[in-house]
């Protein structure tokens, strides 16, 4: 007791049961979200999706003696009508983002595979599972029927954010598991709402007058609704998506109103003992899925979901399922676990398998496809907790219907990796860079420029990149134009349905016969073995990256030449430059599907004749790493050119210096440096051999401490006669040589090296070509992602 204003107050107790029950309600959940992203990152190199963290930090929550003690009925059953609510929002999207009609169509591949996969599990599931006693209800038709609905069903959203995120979705098998998912998924939803209907709840313990009394006022109420939703939304949709257009804000009233106008659909059919679950998905599977309202609704529902009601949706399960209780000293309890699993796995191979044969399909591959269809989804975690909360089975079954949907999951991105090196096998793996080049192929070069100022470097790139006359050079000479308002208004389509328009606008076409003009000239006079050809990428900044990507892949070319977005001043400095076409470099450096070359002009395109009287002086700077390579297999076609002088320069740590950093990447581990270095020195060798060894080109080494030296070695390169220096812009493991200049970085695309080398305001007559390598992040490892193997 404390005295306090002269009278005697009570002391709270924070220790006290209650107190600690109180704080255990707060904490609880919280914790319940720290941990389950925490799991999530634990796991993600292994590529688990959030529901795997979830369910095994939900089950262990659920499962502290604590947690469950303080929890309290009164609190689980404020977290169930949480859980209920989140699941009436995730059952309205799963709805609104499918599409009822493809029903009423010839069925497709995917749909057929679906349906064969759906109807073998179902046949097992109907066949096996009465004799198991899985049910405490003497309902067991009804049971049965739900059960094996739910065994043939999908997680079809789950399993197209796996196989998204795991980069086969533009794959023949990515495409099929995603379609047949979701037809999947739409067919059992749509049977498990009209067997609500035709056997809702008790119905054994009524009379036949009244059971048929209850089926005709709840399918007339849904039937009511669905067409409401079909006819009604669509006119609501559209006003509010004319009154809110893209771009603009959408208006605060029309949200209101238009999430008044859903939920007052969904609640149509439950005012009359109708699920709600079912009912908020038939309200979304017959509402338009387009504009922009409902793809509105999607994003943010989803958001919150995943963000929000996930984490709080598996502590409930945890809190409502006791793990301490599971029976698994029982071998009945195992036994029953393994034959769902086993008709969940048996039913959806077998009959992917058998459909897909009949369809022409690879049997390997159609076994994957049917373990990707496997995967379950939160609805099948939920129908198991809603049969445990309605006592038609105990707590050990349901916790094994829950093990049986982490099964199913957990095991996905191991069957993905299984598929992606099959497909490594049987589908050539095109690797568009010119260290993967064969010698007697042509070097295909699309050779980018901006305008007739860029022109004469141009020319001087395609002569020294010449190389052998057999099997010689194909250039792509391509004019990078702003599609501005005025252009847009002179482009003439030759005829109708012409993909391709005419340009018309006087200064452009005036500007395309000089540069072909020039080039022509150019290779009539010393175009043996060059193959000289037109393009245009006439884009908006915004797409022009895409475009010429696309070109490229079209064309088949190993190496893009961008110009430098920044041009030479007359004192021999670089300007601001053109910050929509450095928008463009910077695009296609992450996107081309493969290798670009950045040309900093300093004077290049003024040199006149490039011959052995008169010896272009070329430097390649070698310290380590895919691009370094690339930028030297380049420097040994460029070595062939008789009036080049090529030197090369490599830089080496010197371990045995004071100034040495102790620090190294951390990034990258041993072994993977130890591979980068293998590489590099084979690479090395091979071009010693080829060009060094027979005199034909000069080699130096600087032997550096770290990246100060490094520094000071690469400006001092800029006072010598050097005319051309080719660098890799990056790529490198071993980072020590190039740690801290990205600090300084003016230009990060041009890379560390290319960067302190084409400083804007140094005087400079030395101009830099930057290369790096195809990239193949995103691409599977140079495998594409649109790869057929079925």
């Amino acid at each position: 007791m404390v005295q306090a204003y002269g009278g005697n107050l009570p002391c709270i107790n924070l220790a006290s049961p209650d107190m600690v029950n109180e704080w255990t309600k707060f904490i609880a959940p919280i914790l319940m979200y720290v941990l389950s992203r925490i799991a999530h990152q634990i796991l993600r190199p292994l590529s688990q999706p959030y529901i795997t963290s979830d369910i095994i930090i939900g089950l262990c929550m659920g499962a502290l003696q604590l947690v469950r003690k303080s929890i309290g009925d009164q609190f689980v059953f404020i977290l169930e009508n949480i859980a209920d609510f989140g699941m009436i929002c995730y059952m309205f999207v799963l709805g609104l983002e499918m599409d009822p009609f493809v029903i009423f169509k010839p069925p497709t591949r995917d749909a057929m595979l679906a349906y064969a996969g759906m109807l073998t599990t179902l046949i097992l599931a109907c066949a096996i599972t009465p004799w198991l006693h899985y049910s405490l209800d003497p309902d067991i038709i009804r049971f049965t029927l739900c059960l094996a609905v739910s065994l043939s069903g999908n997680g079809s959203h789950v399993l197209t954010r796996l196989i998204t995120n795991l980069k086969i979705g533009k794959s023949d098998v990515g495409k099929l598991g995603i379609g047949a998912a979701v037809h999947s998924d739409m067919i059992t939803m749509l049977l498990i709402s009209i067997g609500f209907v035709l056997f809702p709840p008790g119905y054994l313990t009524t009379i036949p007058q009244e059971r048929l009394k209850d089926t005709i006022k709840m399918g007339s109420a849904l039937v009511i609704q669905t067409i409401l939703a079909a006819k009604l939304s669509p006119i609501f949709m559209n006003w509010v998506n004319n009154e809110n257009p893209e771009g603009k804000t959408l208006k605060g009233s029309h949200l209101v109103l238009s999430m008044a106008f859903m939920v007052t659909i969904c609640s149509c059919a439950p005012w009359y003992g109708y699920s709600p679950f079912m009912s908020a998905f038939m309200a979304g599977l017959f509402s338009p899925s387009e504009g922009r309202i409902s793809k509105w609704a999607i994003s943010k529902i989803n958001y919150t979901l995943t963000i929000l009601f996930y984490p709080l949706f598996f502590f409930w399960i945890g809190c409502r399922l006791d793990l301490g209780a599971f029976k698994g000293l029982k071998p009945i309890t195992w036994a029953n676990f393994f034959i769902l699993l086993l008709i969940t796995t048996l039913g959806k191979v077998v009959g992917t398998v058998i459909c897909g044969i009949m369809l022409g399909f690879h049997w390997p591959e159609l076994i994957s496809l049917g373990l990707l269809l496997t995967v379950k989804g939160h609805f099948h975690v939920y129908f198991g907790v809603y049969a445990f909360r309605k006592q038609s089975i105990d707590n050990t079954t349901s916790l094994s219907m829950l093990f049986v949907v982490f099964l199913t999951v957990v095991h996905i991105p191991f069957l993905v990796n299984c598929i992606i090196e099959r497909a490594r096998k049987r589908v050539p793996i095109h690797r568009m860079a010119l260290q993967w080049l064969e010698p007697t192929s042509e070097l295909r070069i699309l050779l980018c420029f901006h305008g007739l100022h860029n022109v004469p470097s141009s020319i001087n790139f395609t002569e020294i990149s010449r190389g052998r006359p057999n099997p010689g050079i194909v250039v792509y000479v391509t004019d990078m134009i702003e599609l501005t308002d005025e252009i847009a208004a002179t482009l003439v389509r030759n005829n109708e349905g012409a993909k391709t328009p005419t340009v018309t606008d006087k200064s452009v076409t005036e500007m395309r016969d000089q540069v072909t003009h020039m080039f022509q000239s150019y290779v009539d006079e010393n175009g043996e073995g060059i193959t000289l050809r037109r393009m245009l990428a006439l884009s908006t900044f915004n797409d022009m990256a895409q475009d010429i990507s696309a070109l490229a892949e079209d064309l088949m070319v190993c190496l893009i030449i961008l110009p430098f977005h920044k041009n030479m001043n007359a004192d021999g400095t670089l300007d601001g430059g053109h910050p929509g076409f450095r928008y463009v470099n910077r695009k296609l450096l992450r996107n081309a599907k493969c290798s670009i070359g950045i040309l900093v002009d300093r004077g290049f395109g003024s040199v006149q004749q490039i011959s052995k009287a008169l010896p272009l002086l070329v430097a390649v700077i070698f310290i380590g790493g895919k691009d370094d390579r690339e930028a030297l297999t380049y420097a040994g076609r460029v070595a062939w050119h008789p009036g080049v002088k090529l030197t090369v320069i490599r830089f080496l740590v010197d371990k045995n210096s004071e100034n040495a950093p102790r620090r190294v990447n951390r990034r990258a581990s041993v072994a993977e440096q130890e591979e980068e270095m293998k590489l590099d020195d084979e690479s090395f060798a091979l071009f010693y051999e080829r060009y060094i060894a027979g005199g034909n080109v000069a080699y130096t080494e600087k032997h550096l401490a770290n990246s100060s030296e490094t520094f000071n070695t690469l400006r001092s390169l800029q006072e010598q006669e050097y005319s051309l220096i080719i660098v890799g812009q990056g790529g490198r493991v071993n980072t020590v040589l190039t740690m801290g200049l990205n600090d300084w970085q003016q230009c990060p695309e041009l890379g560390p090296v290319g960067d302190v080398l084409s400083g804007s305001g140094i005087f400079s007559k030395t101009s830099i070509l930057i290369i790096q390598q195809q990239s193949l992040k995103g691409q599977l490892d140079g495998l594409s992602d649109e790869f057929s193997i079925m």
